[in-house]
């Protein structure tokens, strides 16, 4: 997964994942370029899915 491909559709991944998943906040989905880390850390606490399950579904967007 590409670095600018999230950033470029960043803001519709977000409200497609927070359209599956109620629980989480727009402080849940903050990314900042080189911070992808902090980002899957606070989804896989919030889903309690694995980084590679949640990479996986933030690709099929």
């Amino acid at each position: 997964m590409e670095k600018l491909t999230i950033k470029g559709s960043w803001n519709e991944m977000k409200g497609k994942l927070k359209q599956k998943y109620g629980q989480l906040t727009d402080d849940d989905l903050i990314f900042a370029e080189g911070k992808e880390e902090e980002l899957y850390g606070r989804l896989q606490k919030r889903l309690g899915k694995t980084k590679e399950e949640i990479r996986k579904e933030i690709e099929e967007f």
